[in-house]
């Protein structure tokens, strides 16, 4: 017989979760931080069943290895060089197996080891579908990454490909959009691996920091690309008060992959590529881009508040980048 969470009740789960922490670190309400000198970063986000993993195409251990990258990577585009650790708040049925709780915890636990990291605590709650909510926090560097500080004559710069993780999820679902599709087999596998097992790019980051050209300021504007680069171009543009100039032929597309509808979409707006998106100085965005293996130019920041157009015809870039409450 299954055993599910009505089955362990809330005191039998906690304690079963203990394992995934460190000793005694579940046993209180709260969790305490050593002090720091430097600026504590905090960043929360949440993944809802039927809207950001679903059991077709998505284990349990890659939901909680894709939450807690999905939340690591806000703290990199913000400017963290360090990680506390996280909590994580779990709403789920009671029918839930607890299998499927132990595999999310499990993927967690991975997330955490590879990129660093502890679990400082959480909640659970039975309801009426599977949500998993994280707050996370680091440590900042010298650099706050802020989507506000971009400036015209910028270079718009950004830690890899784009659109993976879509094409994964089109993989997983057997989208029929792929069926005239000959895509190398590399390709299909790194996709998936992409959809199922994002990376923070606090490597990037780090690269960053470690490249700074002497004489220019901690001045960088920058946020992950997790709803998509042109969604990630576009914040750092109404934040700024600057515009954009993309260059088509520069689109960041990994190695065989196609050209043309819907792949430069997808490369643009499929979201959940986690990539830092970044507005340096031209000179710091050279060096970067010599020392971080993968990382491209996608355009530069313009005076044209709002207003992102292609360099090759000046029209406007136009695509559906991911929105949260959007109907359809």
């Amino acid at each position: 017989m299954t055993e599910t969470l009505g089955d362990l009740g809330e005191a039998e789960l906690l304690k079963r979760l203990a394992r995934f922490a460190p000793d005694g670190q579940l046993s209180d309400d709260t969790a305490s931080l050593r002090s720091d000198s430097r600026p504590l970063l905090v960043n929360s986000d949440v993944l809802v069943d039927g809207v950001h993993f679903s059991d077709a195409t998505t284990s349990a251990a890659d939901v909680g290895w894709r939450a807690v990258a999905a939340n690591l990577s806000d703290l990199a585009a913000s400017g963290a060089v360090a990680i506390d650790g996280i909590t994580v708040t779990l709403v789920a049925p009671s029918t839930t197996p607890w299998s499927w709780v132990e595999e999310l915890y499990t993927g967690i636990a991975d997330g955490l080891s590879e990129f660093g990291g502890t679990l400082l605590g959480g909640d659970c709650s039975a309801g009426l579908q599977k949500l998993v909510s994280i707050t996370a926090l680091g440590r900042l560097g010298p650099l706050r990454l802020h989507r506000g500080e971009a400036r015209p004559g910028d270079w718009i710069v950004t830690s890899g490909a784009h659109g993976l993780s879509r094409l994964g999820l089109a993989l997983l679902q057997n989208d029929e959009v792929l069926n005239t599709a000959d895509l190398n087999p590399q390709l299909r596998a790194l996709a998936i691996a992409t959809h199922q097992r994002p990376i923070p790019r606090l490597d990037a980051l780090d690269t960053l920091l470690a490249c700074k050209p002497d004489g220019l300021a901690w001045r960088a504007g920058g946020t992950d690309s997790s709803d998509g680069l042109l969604a990630a171009v576009e914040a750092l543009c109404r934040s700024s008060g600057c515009g954009a100039e993309l260059t088509q032929a520069w689109l960041p597309r990994t190695q065989h992959w196609p050209f043309g509808d819907p792949w430069d979409q997808w490369c643009l707006a499929g979201g959940e590529d986690f990539e830092l998106v970044l507005s340096l100085p031209p000179a710091w965005a050279q060096r970067w881009l010599e020392k971080q293996a993968g990382s491209r130019r996608v355009g530069r920041i313009t005076g044209a508040s709002s207003t992102i157009r292609w360099s090759e015809n000046a029209q406007p870039v136009q695509t559906k980048s991911f929105h949260h409450f959007r109907n359809n």
